[in-house]
């Protein structure tokens, strides 16, 4: 185990970025179609594809998912990624035709400070393409990928992920995009709110403080009341090695996000997009009751963790305004 939802075979995960445009793609692509579905709690989503990932629809598995930033302009990084999908003949068949099954989700990191004069076209299909080709057992956490142009209110964000395996050998991992209207940090401290769920020293090991300030637990957002819904969002994607149909694998994703709250202050507002995607690559099975509500409740723990970690791990962007990283003030402590 790694500590990455690589960990989950079947799993490849590849990042493309450009520094001057301070924003980027990640595409996790799945050696064969992996069942999925989705859970949206955030108030200003913006994705592709999420519909046919409703358990009532008929396309049962994926091929790969599409993070990127760009706001709505990042929904284009799927099409990248499904023609690398094309190339190598994966896809869904309906008689000669073979059609890749990418769903995307996208964060606003548009105001970051990077170069988004682009012209007529945006590139993120190319930059999808270019990370759906790098797609590795083994990838880069922090200013990286989708994770590239993400912020916080107080500390530059970015691209975590964690992993963890139930009492049967059932592993359950999170890759999250933490581009969050609020904060990952207790104050402007070291303490992560995921603190509690923290494994090993996997982003400082600096624990809770000893008790909560007024300060502390005050509500502080980007922007303040003039932010908007599109300028926020943190994506998350949860994969696990068990067998699950899409009511199950959307029933894993409602309570994966359970994890949102107890990594993020505030969440899961108006201000937010935030979603969780869970796939399942169909090879350990599980009981669909006490076997899901265990899986669930160590994806949700797993979650907190990646978000943690995608503060945890990035660095600042090189632009006069940027936020500072969380590392430029606790790392060396």
């Amino acid at each position: 185990m790694n500590n990455l939802l690589t960990d989950i075979a079947g799993v490849r995960v590849g990042h493309a970025h450009d520094a001057a445009l301070a924003s980027g793609v990640t595409a996790i692509v799945f050696d064969k179609p992996a069942v999925a579905s989705l859970d949206v709690r955030g108030g200003g989503p913006g994705t592709r594809d999420s519909a046919l990932l409703d358990p009532v629809n008929t396309v049962e598995g994926i091929d790969a998912l599409a993070l990127a930033g760009g706001s709505a302009f990042g929904l284009d990084a799927a099409g990248g990624v499904q023609a690398w999908l094309a190339e190598h003949g994966r896809g869904f068949k309906i008689a000669d035709a073979v059609i890749p099954i990418v769903p995307g989700a996208i964060v606003f990191d548009l105001l970051n400070g990077g170069d988004k004069a682009w012209g007529r076209f945006a590139p993120y299909r190319d930059l999808g393409y270019v990370a759906a080709a790098a797609a590795s057992t083994t990838f880069a956490l922090g200013t990286v990928g989708a994770g590239y142009g993400a912020t916080t209110v107080n500390y530059k964000g970015g691209l975590g992920s964690a992993s963890a395996v139930t009492a049967g050998g059932v592993k359950v991992a999170a890759l999250a995009v933490v581009n969050a209207v609020g904060s990952v940090t207790v104050g402007d401290g070291p303490w992560f709110w995921s603190g509690p769920f923290e494994v090993g020293n996997e982003f400082g090991g600096h624990g809770m403080p000893a008790q909560f300030t007024p300060e502390m637990l005050a509500m502080r957002v980007k922007g303040a009341a003039t932010a908007t819904a599109i300028e926020n969002t943190t994506l998350v994607a949860v994969v696990t090695d068990a067998i699950l149909n899409k009511a199950q694998a959307k029933r894993l994703a409602m309570l994966a996000q359970t994890g949102f709250a107890r990594a993020i202050y505030p969440v899961h507002a108006p201000l937010d997009g935030d979603l969780v995607f869970a796939a399942a690559t169909g090879v350990k099975p599980i009981d669909p009751l006490y076997g899901l509500t265990e899986l669930g409740t160590l994806a949700a723990n797993t979650v907190a963790r990646a978000i943690a970690r995608g503060v945890y791990e990035a660095t600042a962007l090189p632009f006069a305004d940027a936020l500072p990283a969380w590392r430029d003030r606790f790392a060396k402590r």
